[in-house]
């Protein structure tokens, strides 16, 4: 019996003649190596096959992990950057709030004839105090946009309020300016108040519908309230009369004007000069008559002139 032993790294082999008797004994002991070198070599195989694929298995796991990661990463990049625009959004709005809250507090502050200092609208208020330890955990994006929406909420309502203030104020300024008030001289004294007197021409008892201011030849006739120019020029027994219309029902008249400054359909500011005081129609020297007309009838001015006094 043959027994030959081949080696394909080397390219070797090895003939082992064991004769009739070393076949008996030799023959069992030779097939039970080479069953143990083909059970060795298929478990070997099925080993390494096995843990070839634990290895893909954990490298899959892995990779997997990996994605999932990625993934909520991605997530909460997107939910901060949302976060983020949000928030900016919200404070680019309370920003352009804030700049309409301050130009009606000036507004507000001018038409109350605040002093300028008292309420500046152009710095932060003054706030202050000790410092203490800080309670309560830290705001969160989706918390400080809840407390945006709060604030934003208090910002609306107090804007609305402050327009209704404005108009309030507005108005109440507004009848102040359309109301006559005050004297349509700068110096100069009383003549003749309303109402019965001895007329100077022909000694009579008649009714004067005005009150005469008495100055300086030349001086300025002012306006007692803004309003539009409904009449300028000459009328018999006025001179050269100026007639103001202030609306709401009052017209006022400056009679006896030496010269008039202003024309038909001009407009006109309280305490504006309208014409130089003079002495012309029916007049004895350098006055101006002043009437006062609430709805097409004369009323005593009495009552106006005081009411810058």
């Amino acid at each position: 019996m043959d027994i030959i032993v081949v080696n394909h790294n080397r390219g070797r082999t090895w003939r082992f003649n064991l004769g009739a008797r070393g076949a008996i004994i030799w023959g069992p002991m030779a097939l039970l190596l080479v069953v143990l070198m083909v059970g060795s070599f298929v478990a070997g195989s099925q080993l390494g096959g096995g843990g070839k694929n634990q290895a893909t298995e954990i490298a899959s796991v892995w990779a997997d992990d990996i994605a999932d990661q990625r993934s909520q990463l991605e997530k909460t990049r997107e939910y901060v950057l949302d976060n983020t625009h949000a928030i900016a959004r919200r404070l680019g709005q309370l920003q352009a709030q804030m700049m309409r809250l301050d130009a009606a507090g000036q507004r507000l502050t001018e038409i109350a004839d605040l002093d300028s200092g008292e309420f500046d609208f152009s710095t932060p208020p003054p706030i202050g105090g000790p410092e203490t330890e800080a309670a309560g955990d830290a705001i969160d994006a989706s918390s400080m946009i809840t407390q945006l929406d709060a604030v934003q909420r208090q910002l609306d309502d107090r804007e609305r309020q402050m327009r209704v203030l404005e108009d309030l104020l507005l108005a109440s300024r507004l009848q102040k300016e359309v109301r006559p008030s005050g004297w349509p001289i700068a110096k100069g004294w009383i003549s003749s108040v309303f109402g019965a007197r001895t007329d100077p021409f022909t000694g009579r008892r008649t009714y004067h519908q005005g009150v005469d201011f008495a100055g300086k030849e030349g001086s300025d006739v002012l306006a007692a309230a803004s309003g539009v120019i409904s009449y300028a020029g000459p009328r018999f027994g006025y001179g050269n009369l100026v007639e103001i219309n202030h609306g709401n029902g009052y017209v006022t008249r400056y009679g006896h004007n030496k010269s008039v400054y202003v024309k038909v359909g001009d407009r006109v500011k309280k305490g504006q000069s309208v014409a130089a005081l003079g002495s012309t129609g029916r007049s004895t020297g350098p006055h101006v008559h002043f009437e006062v007309l609430l709805n097409g009838r004369v009323v005593n001015p009495s009552q106006y002139i005081r009411a810058s006094r």
